[in-house]
């Protein structure tokens, strides 16, 4: 299973309803973020998700309302005792803003904390997804693209029960495409009880950017687009001079980029009653969905 939890989907202030910008991706038992804003942690504890499951920080760009929550969790994390690493990826300057907190905050970090400050192309990679990251066109701000691997297929246990294999280990080492030999001598290949591979999903998180080829580029066929929709139709030129996005804005970007579903987030704070927001993209891509706070996107 993969999940997806918006953390915060408020821009530049939080509100009563709204925290700043951070999504957490969960998979397996990992827990990664793209931006981490003052509050998140906090907001990981309400939608109870493990700050010490965190593995993998990816930061847009180095505004503070994306980026000030680092410090607070790093030093969670030293309370609990953590050992196994931190890794935090964002772009040119993160490096010297980690520095500073470990050498001007008083705590003990418990644990290594590994900086790389990206470029385009491929940012990292496991052995269930890759991270990809472009640039778009907000003060050096990248946008980040979550690309699963392939899936096993769906394991039959009705088939595997008539075929007279035992429930346990043998069945796993088929759902993960391994042949396996049976207590009588018989060899059973997976296709026999488990269907194909099933393509893993794409999700893109923009950070904040005005509509950009690079964006639609990295988002083609995505399953997810999470793009920044900070003002409404009738500012578009404030959203432009702020190199930010409308909510139309936002959902031509999806529909021209091909994507199944869109997710409006970045809200500003001018906003009492965002619902006049998602009508406006839902004239251009019908399947828009207006961010909430500690909304979950379950992906089976």
């Amino acid at each position: 299973m993969l999940k997806i939890v918006l953390l915060g989907t408020s821009g530049g202030m939080p509100t009563a309803d709204r925290n700043l910008p951070a999504i957490a991706i969960k998979i397996d038992r990992e827990i990664i973020l793209f931006d981490c804003a003052e509050g998140t942690q906090r907001q990981m504890e309400k939608a109870n998700l493990s700050v010490n499951r965190i593995n993998r920080i990816f930061i847009t760009h180095l505004h503070g309302d994306h980026i000030m929550g680092i410090p607070g969790i790093l030093q969670t994390l030293s309370l609990m005792n953590r050992e196994k690493p931190l890794y935090i990826f964002g772009p040119k300057g993160i490096a010297d803003f980690v520095k500073a907190i470990e050498t001007t905050v008083e705590f003990t970090l418990t644990f290594h904390v590994y900086i790389e400050e990206v470029t385009e192309g491929l940012v990292c990679e496991t052995n269930l997804y890759t991270i990809e990251c472009t640039r778009t066109e907000h003060n050096n701000s990248f946008a980040f693209a979550f690309i699963e691997k392939d899936r096993p297929g769906k394991f039959h246990p009705e088939k595997a029960r008539a075929l007279g294999i035992p429930m346990g280990p043998l069945w796993k080492k088929l759902q993960y495409g391994e042949n396996v030999t049976l207590p009588d001598g018989r060899r059973i290949e997976p296709n026999l009880v488990v269907d194909p591979p099933r393509p893993g999903r794409r999700i893109v998180y923009s950070g904040d950017t005005p509509p950009c080829d690079s964006v639609k580029r990295i988002s083609r066929g995505a399953t997810i687009l999470i793009h920044d929709s900070t003002y409404g139709e009738d500012l578009e030129e404030k959203a432009m001079e702020t190199k930010h996005s409308t909510t139309t804005q936002a959902a031509k970007v999806a529909k021209e980029a091909g994507v199944q579903k869109l997710i409006l987030t970045h809200i500003s704070s001018r906003y009492k009653n965002s619902n006049e927001l998602l009508e406006q993209a839902k004239k251009i891509f019908k399947n828009s969905i207006l961010g909430e706070d500690l909304m979950e996107i379950v992906l089976e």
